[in-house]
This record gives structure tokens, sequence and C-alpha cells, in this order.
């Protein structure tokens, strides 16, 4: 054993062992290993692809024609697909849009895209790193903000058909994990997770190695309050053996193929725990079945064997919780569900549809914190103990 078990007796986990069980089979009857991310691109391959997009340029400009780039579209539901094993992905012939270096409107992201790949270029052949906030603070007044480096960065990963950690370029983690979890960072460092302090998602997942753990689940908590409550009430040694991550609200790109990673390393059962709103649901949905930005990557970041353990809306009205603590839905909520209701996803997913349509009917939704209405540890003393010994997810 990894770590000595302080938790419930072993009956407590009886139904979960079940559900990894269901899940193990439900991967053989698939044909084996899940379908795992692209093999990693050599550092001659990113050189030889970003060489060939110069070589393209500088034809076009011998030809005395304006380069442009070719980028996939990425913001169009009819260029996306889904798969209930992989997720949102991006079809294999997609609408594509063009960024001319002869129009007013598009010449100074050509620009950029063409700086960026310097960049990416430069990193790549020195076998060195750079964070996005990096790449921005290089000249800050020509990129303007973060988020067009960020788009940029996301552009140029989807014209190379290669994955950013494949570019030498990292995020800032804004994630923690928590647990039940040793490992070993890429410099050496020895990560050994307890639930005293939480530690900071790795800003290099690709590069973390020897994962152990005895782990019996995952629970990925939406906010980090809810997180650093959960630590303080002791939470992941009174259920001990598990792992707890938050990616603090929609997660970052780490945080997600660290869950990825837990998930292809030991495939524990892996739940949600997010409010019972429009943005909760759409965070978990990110975890299961990806984003349609990132769709282009779905291999390497969806998990579609991901629950909802809570907060479900039918747990509202099955708890009897407080209509006080509830929070009537905005018109953008009901945008939001209304998107959400029309999602490919939606229709393998009876259970989340109900769910779903019984918040749009009740025009309310509930915060995690609502059930500190019925006590004020009702969250790690009943609610997750009862959902977990009982196989309460959806």
């Amino acid at each position: 054993m990894a770590f000595a078990p302080m938790g419930p007796e072993a009956s407590f986990f009886e139904v979960l062992d079940q559900h990894r069980a269901a899940l193990l089979a439900a991967l053989r009857r698939g044909g084996g290993e899940p379908a795992r991310g692209s093999h990693p691109a050599s550092s001659s391959e990113v050189l030889a692809s970003i060489e060939n997009i110069i070589q393209d340029i500088i034809t076009s400009l011998a030809r005395h024609e304006a380069p442009a780039f070719t980028i996939d579209n990425r913001t169009r539901w009819e260029n996306i697909k889904f798969e209930d094993s992989v997720g949102l992905q991006m079809v294999s012939h997609c609408t594509t849009r063009k960024i001319k270096s002869d129009s007013s409107k598009s010449i100074k992201n050509f620009a950029l895209i063409l700086k960026i790949l310097s960049m990416i270029y430069k990193l790549v052949q020195s076998n060195t790193y750079a964070t996005k906030r990096d790449i921005y603070y290089t000249d800050s007044q020509l990129f303007g903000n973060q988020t067009v480096v960020d788009n940029i960065i996301n552009d140029i990963s989807c014209m190379l058909k290669m994955p950013r950690r494949c570019l030498h370029i990292l995020s800032t983690s804004k994630g923690l994990l928590a647990g039940n979890l040793r490992y070993i960072e890429e410099d050496g460092t020895k990560v050994n997770c307890s639930c005293a302090t939480a530690v900071a998602v790795p800003s290099n997942i690709q590069g973390i190695r020897n994962l152990i753990t005895d782990a019996k689940f995952l629970l990925i908590v939406e906010k980090d309050a809810t997180f650093q409550r959960l630590l303080d009430d002791n939470f992941c040694n009174k259920m001990s053996p598990c792992i707890m991550v938050t990616g603090k609200g929609v997660p970052d790109l780490n945080t997600r193929l660290l869950v990825k990673k837990l998930w292809d390393t030991f495939h524990i059962p892996i739940f949600t725990l997010v409010d019972a709103d429009p943005h909760g649901i759409e965070i978990m949905c990110i975890y299961k079945y990806g984003s349609m930005s990132m769709s282009f990557e779905a291999h390497n970041l969806t998990v579609p064997a991901v629950r909802w353990l809570g907060l479900l809306p039918s747990d509202i009205r099955r708890l009897n919780i407080p209509k006080d603590t509830l929070i009537p839905l905005t018109k953008r909520d009901q945008m939001k569900l209304d998107s959400i209701l029309k999602r490919p996803y939606v229709t393998c997913q009876p259970f989340w549809r109900k769910e779903v349509e019984m918040m749009a009917d009740s025009k309310l939704k509930a915060g995690i914190q609502a059930l500190t209405s019925l006590s004020s540890d009702y969250l790690p003393r009943v609610y997750l103990p009862n959902k977990l010994r009982c196989g309460g997810w959806i």
C-alpha cells in the first residue's frame, strides 16, 4: 500500500468499487484501453512544421501573392462532432478562416501570429520553455492584452495540429490538488499530496512521473472556497483514500490535463461537485466532454467517465433546501441552459437532461453553500458521504 488507510470501513466503498468495475468493463468492451491523446510531436517535427509554414509564405511572396494563414474555425458547432467515448472534437473537413496579410482587418493578427511562431521556433530549438504570460510581456504594448496572446497560441496549436506543450509553451497553473497521491516532477522534485495543505497543479503535466495512489475516487470541486472548506474539515482523511482537485472555476489547461492523466493512469471513478446553476453545469461539461474552443485537442483533455455527484437540482427538492437560499435564474442563465440543452452530448445523457430541465422549469439555482442552511457541516458530514456510499451520481 502506498498510504496508510485512515478512512471508512471497506464496506463503505462497495458501490464505488462496483462503479469502477463497470467503468473497466466498459473500457474492455470498447476494445481495451480508451483512446489516449495523440503521441507528442518531437522537436524536429515541430520545427519542420513551422519551417513549412514559412516556406509557404516565401512562395506566396515569390509569386507576388499576399501570404495568408489558414486556420480551422473553432467557433462553429457545424465544425464540431460528438463521440461519447471522446467528447467534442473537430470534424476532419471543417470550414476554415483566412488571416490575410493584405487585409486591414487582419494584417496585425497575421504579424502577431508570425511573431509568436518565431518565438516558438526559438523555444523549441533551444529546448527552453515559456509561459503564455512570458510571451505577453515580451511586448505587452504590441499584444495589447493577454487574451490576444492566448487566442493566437490556440490558433497556432490548431494550425500545426500539435498540443500546446509540444510548442514549449506552458500555462501558469491555477488549480489545486490534495489527497492520496505521490509523484515526481520533471525536475526530480518529489511531491506528496496531503490534506493539510493543497499542492499547486504542476505546470508541466507531461513531465510528472512515478504517480502512486490507492485512491478509490477523484472528486473535482468547482470552487476554491468549497475545496478549502473540505480541506479544513479533513475530508480527504475522513473519506480516505481519495484525491481532490479544483480548477477554481472554469478549469485551466493544466488542471484538465491532470484529471485526464489520473484517469488514464489509474481508471478510478471521477466525480464533480459543482453549483446547481448553468455555470456549474458548464464547468462539469468541460471536464467531461471538453469545450468548443479546444475541441481540436479533445483526445488529450476529455474524460467522458466523469459523473455528476452534486449539487443536483433534484437534491434541492429532495432535501427541502429553504427557498430563501435559492436564487432566481437571470436571462443570461436561461440562455445558457437553452444552449446546454441543444448540445449533442445531452442526447446521450437523459438523466442530465432531466436535471437541467428541472432547473429551467423552477427558474431557480443554488450554490453548494446552500447546504449550510441544513447544518454548517452538512456537505462533508452527510451529503458527500451518503452520495458516495449509495451511488448518488448520474
